[in-house]
């Protein structure tokens, strides 16, 4: 096996990764390009028998290299057993909520920063000898203190009592999460890199769709509140999964990397998408440019001077993802389900 496809640097020997939360989104994506590389992936979900993870098993090289472990962030006996015997670890297990967070504890803040710590000191216990630390660029946008003429890069963190404030809880646990993670890399030995993946979007191998799908859906299909145009930021899925194997593999990747390529006004993305799928209504969307977003540019230089190449373009990612929606009838009304936007965009509709 050659060097760099599925062996620890050096040798030639095959190497074993934990994916965490592994029947998500761009986890599963993941998955997907380390068995493609070689890798034998122990992949933690929180039930095997649900039928939303049945697509990693029919994954090309899943039968002789993936284990799949029944495993829940907040049970460190379980994740021990997953990393058990692995020299990396991808943890992107995190709770993405669709609704307004009532209980913010219970539902997002322990799973992401408790599960973060959990995993980490199960990794030191088990002589893991890298991690990558799937974070969000939600850690990153919410600085109102951040000078707007300056694209925000890796030393910009979003601000907790502003997200607080605002009850953006996701924010603040991502956001907590990723400096935990960092603080832990200080004290340990345990070599830990954290990524910022913005919007991503793309093919769906699972059969659910998640938040950032259900973003685009809801313009797709021109759900009922007219959008502010704000700016959006958009990775596509599958260079997400190249960039985490690339921090993984590359030795010299250290600290906190920001993954968010493109960007695009609210209103360019509707007419995009009008100009090749014509038949839908779309959402209504302001003219003018909202001076005041919280959302402004993001630099992914730190990321592309690794060797990060990003091969999907905008328009490429868009019409992949509504092909998906098309082949799998979800962009049809469904009588007693309404087209709404996701409490994590509400900044997209409030005035």
């Amino acid at each position: 096996m050659a060097e760099g496809a599925g062996s620890v640097p050096g040798s030639r020997h095959r190497q074993n990764v934990c994916v965490t939360g592994a029947g998500g989104y761009i986890a599963s994506w993941l998955v997907k390009l380390l068995l493609s590389r070689g890798y034998a992936v122990h992949a933690t979900v929180r039930d095997p028998s649900d039928p939303k993870n049945a697509h990693l098993g029919r994954l090309e090289g899943a039968s002789e290299n993936l284990r799949l472990f029944k495993a829940d962030v907040l049970d460190q006996d379980s994740l021990a057993a997953a990393v058990a015997g692995c020299q990396g670890v991808f943890h992107a297990a995190c709770p993405v909520p669709t609704d307004k967070v009532l209980d913010p504890e219970a539902e997002v803040l322990a799973p992401a920063v408790q599960g973060t710590l959990n995993i980490l000191q199960a990794c030191s216990a088990n002589n893991v000898q890298k991690v990558v630390v799937i974070s969000s660029t939600a850690a990153v946008h919410f600085n109102p203190n951040w000078p707007r003429d300056r694209p925000k890069d890796e030393n910009c963190w979003s601000d907790i009592s502003f997200c607080e404030k605002n009850e953006d809880w996701y924010m603040v646990a991502k956001v907590i999460a990723e400096k935990t993670a960092l603080e832990y890399a200080d004290k340990t030995a345990l070599n830990i890199v954290t990524v910022c993946p913005t919007m991503a979007l793309g093919p769906l191998l699972r059969p659910v769709v998640n938040v950032s799908h259900e973003f685009l859906i809801y313009i797709t299909k021109g759900g009922p509140t007219v959008m502010k145009n704000i700016p959006w930021h958009i990775v596509d899925v599958r260079d997400v999964a190249d960039a985490l194997l690339l921090l993984y593999e590359k030795e010299g990747s250290i600290g906190r990397y920001i993954c968010a390529p493109h960007h695009i006004s609210a209103k360019d993305l509707v007419n995009l998408l009008k100009k090749a799928r014509p038949n839908y209504n779309y959402v209504n969307c302001d003219n003018d440019l909202d001076p005041n977003s919280i959302v402004t540019p993001l630099m992914s230089e730190k990321l592309k001077n690794l060797g990060w190449k990003p091969k999907k373009k905008l328009e490429e990612t868009f019409l992949d993802s509504v092909e998906y929606y098309e082949k799998a009838r979800l962009l049809q009304d469904i009588e007693g389900r309404p087209c709404r936007l996701p409490h994590l965009f509400h900044m997209a509709i409030e005035k």
